[in-house]
């Protein structure tokens, strides 16, 4: 597999925002939205997707978060998608369960190339701290749009809004590690029976 990176720029009236991504990474980077929780739960995706990820989001706060929230989604689903190239030789499903404390989440996804999320998740409040737990949805749900994936998201577990939404951070990140893994068996073949993904 050749270098699988991506340098993203989208700037809209609302937004100006600046994704770099290296699949193959360890975790590095910097994550700045000008929204707290938002860069902790992208540090959570990140490390623990072992992707190198660079995000500098400059977004209209005044109003509030969701611009900056979904078009951060929008961007890096576009970065994965460049970064992936034309699948081959990549495991492309990926699933993961991840826990913290009492709330446990499970992501499944696969790079099909058609976009879809299916996402299940009962946040015991509308807030943690500024950030809108609403916009953990719209994240995900620009992040598979432009990525091209089906992505199936489901709080299983919890009672701590941080909690749950860490969880899916988290295991949002390992399942896209899962399947943007090289898998050795199919060399550079794409997994696929169709031949097209």
């Amino acid at each position: 597999m050749s270098e699988r990176k991506a340098t993203i720029e989208r700037n809209t009236l609302e937004t100006r925002i600046r994704v770099s991504l290296d699949l193959d990474g360890s975790g590095d980077g910097e994550r700045r939205t000008g929204v707290g929780f938002f860069d902790h739960m992208l540090d959570q995706l990140a490390r623990h997707g072992l992707f190198d990820l660079d995000i500098v989001a400059d977004g209209d706060l005044h109003i509030d978060a969701h611009h900056t929230v979904e078009d951060v989604g929008i961007t890096l689903g576009q970065a994965v998608a460049e970064a992936v190239g034309d699948k081959r030789g990549m495991v492309r499903y990926g699933h993961a369960y991840c826990p913290l404390d009492e709330a446990l989440s499970r992501v499944v996804v696969d790079f099909s190339g058609r976009p879809g999320l299916f996402f299940r998740a009962a946040f015991p409040v509308e807030r943690i701290g500024e950030f809108d737990t609403q916009l953990v949805r719209e994240f995900w749900q620009g992040f598979a749009s432009h990525a091209a994936v089906t992505l199936h998201m489901d709080a299983l577990h919890g009672d701590n809004a941080h909690h749950i939404a860490e969880t899916l951070f988290k295991a949002g990140g390992r399942a896209l590690r899962m399947a943007c893994s090289p898998d050795l068996r199919l060399g550079d073949s794409l997994p696929s029976t169709k031949g097209a993904l």
